[in-house]
């Protein structure tokens, strides 16, 4: 078993950040949601390894709760994220074709509102990166069960690292509550996954992690296109 294949534990993600380069060189940077798992992405970063940058995709429709979290984070941990923004003549063009609710309307225009905001202002983040890292577990939904710790994205043409692939919610909380992080509000009120406001709302405690997203689609189609399946 590899090093990096146990980033992996709540009781070695610490050592085994500090040993990054060890596998990777080159630049590495951590794509942050403000979700719970990309909070303790951040903490543990910020804690070991903060030459680590850490970037957020702002789509522009985000709730004005992540915004706070941002700005709590920005000041528990002293630093300042990069933020990308989509394009503005593809989201102007977008708007004008099809309105503000074209994701309502059909998967391929939700998928292409996804790509305008999300997928594209991607590949300019991870410009110039050997490796990103993402808060994706398998638990989220069936379209991760099969996450690998490790993935080479091929979009990119960079490794994919997924450190909390095992981890389970109560893993996330408790890690938050004992190092006392900061979080989104919206997962007190039943988020337990939160994108752009027009596209989440809260769910059910019995219910699939990710099923307040896309909540109009099937389950097995509810990925926005930032991580399509790769080969580790």
């Amino acid at each position: 078993m590899s090093l990096l294949s146990l980033i992996f534990s709540p009781s070695t993600i610490f050592n085994d950040f500090t040993d990054l380069p060890e596998y990777i060189s080159g630049k590495i940077v951590l794509a942050s949601s403000l979700g719970m798992e990309d909070q303790v992405l951040t903490h543990v970063v910020r804690t070991v390894r903060p030459d680590i940058g850490i970037f957020v995709l702002d789509t522009g429709r985000l709730h004005q709760e992540t915004y706070s979290v941002m700005s709590k984070t920005q000041e528990k941990y002293e630093f300042k994220y990069q933020v990308f923004f989509p394009d503005t003549h593809a989201v102007q063009g977008m708007m004008s074709e099809y309105g503000p609710n074209l994701f309502y309307e059909s998967i391929e225009k939700r998928k292409l509102c996804c790509f305008n905001r999300k997928v594209e202002p991607l590949s300019r983040a991870l410009i110039g990166s050997s490796a990103w890292i993402t808060g994706q577990r398998r638990d989220q939904s069936v379209t991760r069960s099969g996450l690998s710790v490790i993935e080479t994205d091929q979009s990119h043409g960079i490794l994919k690292l997924n450190p909390l692939a095992e981890w389970s919610r109560n893993d996330i909380m408790d890690f938050i509550a004992t190092h006392n992080i900061p979080y989104n509000v919206l997962h007190d009120r039943g988020f337990p996954s939160i994108g752009c406001a027009p596209c989440t709302r809260a769910v059910g405690p019995d219910d699939d992690v990710r099923s307040g997203r896309w909540w109009w689609e099937d389950s097995d189609k509810k990925e926005c296109g930032l991580h399509i399946k790769s080969k580790g």
